[in-house]
Order: C-alpha cells, then sequence, then structure tokens
C-alpha cells in the first residue's frame, strides 16, 4: 500500500532523512516512531507528495508518487499535527469543500458526513464557524474530512493530540475497520503505550536513519516499546 525505497531529504546542508526504505502492507497499522527532529514528519510529507524529496522513489497503492502524484492523492488521505482549518467557514461547509476536492457525490456526502459526525460527536457543532472551535473540536473536523473519502491510505502525524479518550478511542476503531477492509494506516506518535498496543508493524527512526524495524513482537520481544526505544537512543548516544 505503501512503498518508500531509498528516500532522500536535505533542507541545507542537514540531512533529515537519509535512504530510508519502509513498505506498508494492506491490513497493517504501522507506527513511525522518533524523536524531535528524527525526520519523521519530513518522511511523512514526502509519502504524501506534499515534499520534493531528493532521491528515492515512493508508490501507494502501486502508483509512483512522482509520476502520478494526483492518483496517490486520490487513494490517500494526511492528517497532518496541527492541522490548518478554514477557520471563517462553517464545520459543514468545510467538510462540503473537502467532499469537492475529492470528487464525492451528494449521496456519499448524505451517508458520510453525518455518520461521521455522530461517531465523533460534532454534529451538533457543524453550523459553527470553525474559527469557534475548540482545539479538540478542529482535530476532531479533521479527522472527519480525512476519512470522508474513504482513503485507501491513511498517513497521519500525532494523530490523537489534542483528542478526547472517546474521540482517540472512535479513531483507533476507525483505522482497523480501514485496514480490515484492505487499506492501511501509517502514522507517527509520541506515545509509545498506544503505538505497542494498536500497531502491527513499527519502524524506529534517529537522525533520519532506519534503527529498527519490523512487528511489534520482533522489535520489542520480551520488553515494552518504550524500553526498546530508550535502549536504542541510549545505543545511539
Amino acid at each position: 500500500m505503501l512503498r518508500i525505497e531509498n528516500l532522500s531529504k536535505s533542507y541545507g546542508n542537514k540531512l533529515a532523512v537519509d535512504g530510508l526504505s519502509l513498505h506498508i502492507r494492506p491490513g497493517e497499522i504501522y507506527g513511525f516512531i522518533g524523536h524531535n527532529g528524527a525526520g519523521k514528519t519530513t518522511a511523512i510529507k514526502a509519502a504524501c507528495g506534499i515534499l520534493r524529496f531528493d532521491a528515492g522513489q515512493i508508490w501507494i497503492d502501486g502508483h509512483p508518487v512522482r509520476e502520478e502524484p494526483l492518483e496517490c492523492k486520490r487513494r490517500t488521505a494526511y492528517l497532518p499535527d496541527n492541522p490548518d482549518l478554514y477557520e471563517f467557514l462553517s464545520g459543514i461547509k468545510y467538510l462540503n469543500f473537502i467532499a469537492d476536492v475529492f470528487g464525492m457525490s451528494q449521496a456519499q456526502r448524505k451517508e458520510r458526513i453525518p455518520a461521521l459526525s455522530a461517531d465523533f460527536e460534532l454534529t451538533q457543532d457543524l453550523a459553527q464557524p470553525i474559527s469557534t472551535y475548540s482545539h479538540g473540536m478542529k482535530q476532531k473536523l479533521a479527522v472527519i474530512g480525512a476519512l470522508m473519502h474513504q482513503p485507501r491510505l491513511l498517513v497521519m502525524d500525532e494523530p490523537f493530540t489534542g483528542l478526547d479518550p472517546r474521540a482517540s478511542f472512535t479513531l483507533k476503531q476507525k483505522m482497523r475497520a480501514l485496514c480490515d477492509a484492505g487499506g492501511a494506516v501509517f502514522f507517527s506518535t509520541h506515545v509509545l503505550e498506544v503505538a505497542e498496543k494498536l500497531c502491527d508493524k513499527v519502524a524506529i527512526i534517529r537522525r533520519g536513519r532506519l534503527v529498527v524495524e519490523g512487528s511489534m513482537d520482533q522489535v520489542k520481544g520480551d520488553e515494552s516499546l518504550e524500553e526498546v526505544f530508550l535502549e536504542l537512543e541510549a545505543d545511539h548516544a
């Protein structure tokens, strides 16, 4: 579903991502772990076609990101760590704008917008301007916008930031349902306990390079993911 081969990206003289290769298959929830500045967001933005990269290749559902950017974006939903929303719009107008972008029919909108809004307990607030929303409400709206067109690949950067426990639980259910339907999820998080319970596979990145990758059981063995991460950080210090 997502294949990254030898990805490299520099900012001036700083190498942010260095020869990164990852394979995320249909049905997998894949966690991407690393400290601040490790290169997670750079790799995620490159995978979504938002950021140009210097070397390597990326495919989404078999389509190359460089050569077929629109086809890749049709199959993908991207949720950044701090979504920028059009705050002068109401919630419902924003969702209809996103639906326009992805060419959703009226029938699809009438089915999915009410259902997702109810799931994330945002129905009563959709008529209000986004400028009046709390941070958590904005995050819920961004999640609904990401899920609406039923993407094959869901890519998220720190998706649980700002969500209350009920909304976090609902998002986890949606992630698993997407994978059960043949899609895949690729997300970064600093909450290692969540990653350990939720992910099928995990990759740990440090200074732009892949340190370890594999199934959750392979990576953590008899330890916790937090213990493995801290041990790897100490070894590379």
